[in-house]
């Protein structure tokens, strides 16, 4: 396949990952809207999400792997998995009944530039540095955050709007947080596993907890309904397995190119543009007017520019493409 073939491949794939994520922030909160107990929301997720994996595994380098990484050090997949998966979409959850969809959808956007700023705590080497053109592509996509937050609440937020925003900001840092340490932790012990895998073995080593937060739903709400089940099992599909597989298949298939891998993580953006989409349609949620629309454009425009600097810094580096991609997946 010629390049510019291949690189409009990879971004059509990448398009339709930023699709799947997107049932996410519109599947919870049409939960939220039923009436869902929050803790529900979560929990049911990743405990779907494991069987819905398991069909795949023989085709991403298999289970057993995995089960013998986790058997050997077990303490660090508890840790990061705990960080990256549970605490990540506890607060993730909990916030969807705070507003619309585009929202939720562009104030998790701040995981963009989350691992960047997690990097220094985290590396000893070159990968802590952090370089300047991605922090100030940073502080576009926050002041575009705050323009979200301020214009949908007509400039004021009340205090459960600050108890949202500071959940969803946790959230944006717990998931490249928990997948940036495992990472480090397999690069350490010398452990060989793909991305798939890796998904896979947190999604296993994160059940207990799982299990432990949906005997606290049950004792708080019951069992769930059947539509909250449903939703659940939608975003374990959708975002747990499709939209991961599709996007690790995009940025891989342009791993050397750094335009093209630039154009393919850009379209995460089209996240917040399909959950204001699907939110009016379905949901019946109001469109973004003003300093919201106004942020929502600086969160697109954010992102576009730290993808320009991290395809660059990221392309034909292993580890760096495994550092690019464990930020990415709601």
């Amino acid at each position: 396949m010629n390049p510019r073939r291949l690189a409009l491949t990879a971004v059509a794939i990448a398009l339709a990952s930023a699709f799947f994520f997107t049932c996410t922030y519109v599947l919870n909160r049409a939960s939220a809207v039923e009436g869902g107990y929050w803790a529900w929301t979560a929990t049911l997720r990743y405990l779907i999400t494991l069987p819905l994996m398991l069909p795949v595994m023989p085709w991403q380098g298999g289970a057993a792997p995995v089960w013998r990484a986790i058997r050997a050090h077990p303490g660090p997949w508890l840790l990061w998995s705990g960080i990256g998966f549970v605490l990540f979409y506890l607060c993730l959850s909990y916030a969807a009944s705070s507003g619309p969809s585009w929202l939720i959808a562009g104030t998790f956007q701040l995981t963009v530039i989350a691992g960047m700023l997690c990097a220094p705590f985290l590396y000893r080497d070159h990968r802590a540095r952090i370089p300047l053109p991605a922090v100030l592509s940073g502080v576009v996509v926050i002041a575009g955050v705050v323009l979200l937050q301020f214009g949908h609440r007509g400039g004021k937020l009340d205090d459960d709007a600050w108890i949202a925003l500071a959940l969803v900001t946790v959230s944006a840092f717990a998931y490249p947080l928990g997948n940036r340490g495992l990472l480090l932790h397999l690069e350490r012990a010398g452990i060989e596993v793909n991305a798939t895998q890796r998904v896979f073995g947190m999604t296993l080593a994160s059940q207990p907890l799982w299990w432990a937060v949906a005997v606290y739903a049950f004792t708080q709400a019951g069992g769930p309904p059947l539509g909250q089940v449903t939703f659940a099992a939608g975003v374990a599909l959708g975002a747990g397995v499709i939209a991961t597989i599709l996007f690790f298949q995009a940025t891989g298939m342009v791993r050397n190119d750094p335009t093209a891998l630039a154009a393919a993580e850009a379209m995460q953006a089209a996240e917040i543009l399909f959950a204001t989409v699907i939110g009016v349609l379905w949901l019946g949620e109001e469109w973004p007017q003003g300093r919201a629309l106004g942020g929502a454009l600086l969160v697109i425009v954010g992102i576009v520019i730290f993808s320009l600097v991290a395809a660059r810094w990221a392309a034909g580096d292993r580890r760096a493409m495994q550092k690019l991609r464990s930020d990415r997946g709601a």
